[in-house]
């Protein structure tokens, strides 16, 4: 995704906003990284769109308090999948 990083940090807090997506799942569909991501979205979006980032801090929060949930539901379906014949 190439554009201005502002253009670029509202299109992925909508994006984030609209899905609930977490940082990776979004940095790899709009093919950049994790920082970039965390960047656009933690910084430039609250000088930008203060309303939008507000909106992005409360998905990005609830994704942080979930993602013990999801690591041990990974590991689970890892082990189970070995132990298949």
């Amino acid at each position: 995704m190439i554009g201005l990083p502002e253009e670029r940090a509202v299109i992925l807090g909508e994006y984030i906003r609209d899905t609930g997506s977490t940082l990776r799942k979004a940095a790899k569909i709009f093919g950049l990284s994790k920082s970039t991501v965390h960047k656009d979205v933690s910084h430039r979006l609250r000088v930008i769109k203060p309303s939008l980032y507000t909106e992005v801090k409360a998905v990005l929060d609830k994704n942080k308090d979930e993602r013990h949930i999801r690591g041990g539901n990974a590991t689970k379906l890892k082990y189970c999948s070995r132990n298949v014949n």
